[in-house]
């Protein structure tokens, strides 16, 4: 039986870096690749380019999945940059929406990491916080550093009747990376899982229309550790 293929939409390294000389570099986490052949899956990196390539991308995969990384570009939801706001990657904004619609368009499953559920979000007519320092209710230690991505940090409440609840049962805890978050939900989506401060941790498909799941921690990090990260991945793989 052939493997399916796991189109990642990768990064980009800017021009410039002593590692690589000076040269642009394309990339995706380690952590991705080794999870997905972990659990059967055939890893294809997706490099930044035009989005009208996004179809043919598409087509050639069974199965997207959106990582972590820059910011997310507020002018796609209509706001100026917060003084907070970090670095962003407008190619990457439009090339990852475009393989988002062709993805829904072709009816190929998605998962989404953190950036991956913003930019979702984001191309499915939600917002985001800029900055968590926004969020008036904001009382949890999101960004965990210098504590190691295997070990979770904080907890999280998952809906009952979800995909993510079916998986790691109501309660989990979770490692924690990120700055930005969910502020408006797309219509498409619903909330499966969110902090003990009120901040979104996981969506999926409002229905059965879609195969979506989408989480704000990082699995690629701690599935080695942990056998419930790993299932994450086995669960897209091969069955979402």
């Amino acid at each position: 039986m052939p493997k399916p293929i796991i189109g990642i939409a990768a990064n980009q390294l800017a021009a410039g870096s002593t590692e690589f000389h000076g040269n642009a570099v394309t990339y995706t986490p380690q952590g991705f690749v080794s999870a997905t052949e972990a659990v059967g899956g055939l890893p294809l990196l997706l490099p930044i380019t035009h989005p009208d390539n996004a179809k043919a991308y598409v087509s050639s995969i069974d199965k997207l999945l959106l990582a972590g990384g820059q910011d997310v570009d507020p002018v796609l939801y209509g706001e100026e940059p917060h003084p907070l706001l970090q670095g962003t990657n407008p190619d990457r904004d439009l090339f990852e929406q475009a393989l988002i619609q062709e993805a829904l368009a072709q009816h190929k499953p998605i998962f989404a990491v953190c950036r991956g559920m913003q930019i979702l979000n984001v191309t499915l007519g939600g917002n985001l916080y800029q900055d968590l320092s926004l969020y008036s209710d904001w009382n949890v230690r999101h960004v965990q550093e210098p504590t190691l991505p295997k070990h979770p940090t904080h907890s999280i409440s998952v809906e009952k009747d979800s995909l993510l609840g079916d998986l790691v049962g109501e309660s989990y805890r979770v490692n924690s990376y990120h700055h930005q978050a969910i502020k408006r939900l797309a219509p498409s989506l619903k909330t499966s899982a969110i902090s003990a401060d009120q901040i979104i941790e996981a969506v999926e498909w409002h229905d059965d229309s879609q195969r979506v799941l989408a989480i704000q921690w990082h699995p690629e990090l701690s599935f080695q550790a942990h056998p419930s990260e790993r299932q994450l991945f086995d669960f897209f793989v091969n069955q979402l």
